[in-house]
């Protein structure tokens, strides 16, 4: 009888230890601000354009010089959209770049090449797989319908984006 308490008790310690450290993980998710994805969206956007344009002149591939065709379109389009979007939600966006998306910017000039067509088509991969989650957390989280119905329109192309830049990515790999 005693070894099940014993076993039964540690079982609990143990439920409440895995319980506990899931809350913590949880925990070190900021809290969702519609200000902050707005911020953030507008300022990776305009970065998504900048950069489409080094790579338009830049890439070597075709794949990738059509890909950063797309990014100036759908990610101009976006940028408007949510120009409007902020301003009737009374938000305040960037006109250009954060100083980290502008690192990226900055980084990208440095290549040439097929290490060029490398370089920008792995960071689009890490930049829209962060996109995807932000875009998807925004989509669930805003307070404001507007700002909400925006992430859920782009969200798609988001994903879109991220899938052309992975085969793209395969592919070069394999050079």
């Amino acid at each position: 009888m005693r070894k099940w308490l014993r076993m039964g008790g540690a079982g609990l310690v143990l439920a409440f230890a895995v319980g506990a450290g899931a809350q913590e993980r949880r925990g070190e998710e900021k809290p969702f601000s519609d200000a902050e994805f707005a911020k953030k969206a507008a300022s990776g956007g305009l970065a998504e354009v900048e950069m489409g344009k080094i790579a338009k002149d830049r890439a070597t591939d075709p794949d990738v010089k059509q890909f950063a065709e797309r990014m100036i379109t759908d990610h101009g389009k976006a940028n408007e959209e949510l120009e409007k979007v902020a301003k009737e939600a009374n938000l305040s966006i960037p006109t250009r770049p954060d100083a980290e998306e502008q690192k990226h910017i900055d980084m990208l000039r440095d290549y040439k090449g097929a290490d060029f067509d490398k370089m920008y088509i792995k960071h689009m991969v890490e930049d829209h797989e962060r996109d995807v989650k932000e875009f998807t957390r925004a989509a669930r989280e805003c307070k404001n319908d507007k700002l909400k119905a925006f992430a859920e329109k782009t969200l798609p192309t988001v994903k879109e984006h991220l899938e052309m830049a992975k085969k793209i990515n395969e592919r070069l790999n394999r050079k």
